[in-house]
């Protein structure tokens, strides 16, 4: 073996346990973001279904289903990312979700709606676009995790 191909190969191995730990507290970090965000909501339903409500997207029933639901749908995938298992799945639900959020955000913006986005609790004064760069730092997080966890596998 080269020299060369020596200390790319002792690089390699140096990088890989610090990209995977980083990318593990990326992982931990977003989870944790989704479960406290998730239990905020769960918290006040009924004020969360005013959040998106706000939206003008869905029929007045399908708000309150929205809001009984999603809040779960984000501690469970929180939960998941937090202790590490089956975490491709979870990164995946959190980046459709976000696309999601983005999406709402955006046609409100564009509608000239003042809205509360909801996104952690009622009443806070987030702006569209700041929450908007949030998703997107949030679809990145997510996307690391999922390219971690298919690189572990296709290993």
């Amino acid at each position: 073996m080269s020299r060369d191909a020596s200390r790319a190969k002792s690089g390699d191995q140096m990088q890989n346990p610090l990209i995977k730990h980083s990318i593990a507290i990326v992982r931990i970090c977003l989870g944790a973001v989704f479960l406290y965000a998730g239990m905020l909501k769960i918290v006040d339903t009924t004020a969360f279904a005013g959040s998106i409500a706000a939206y003008r997207l869905f029929p007045y029933f399908f708000n309150y289903l929205v809001a009984a639901v999603l809040p779960w749908l984000e501690v469970i995938c929180g939960v998941v990312l937090v202790t590490g298992w089956r975490t491709r799945p979870a990164a995946f639900m959190i980046l459709l979700l976000n696309l999601f959020f983005t999406a709402a955000l955006l046609s409100a913006l564009i509608r000239g709606l003042e809205i509360d986005c909801g996104c952690f609790k009622p009443g806070a004064a987030d702006p569209p676009l700041m929450a908007i760069g949030r998703d997107l730092v949030f679809m990145a997080m997510a996307g690391l995790v999922i390219w971690q966890d298919w690189r572990r596998s296709a290993a």
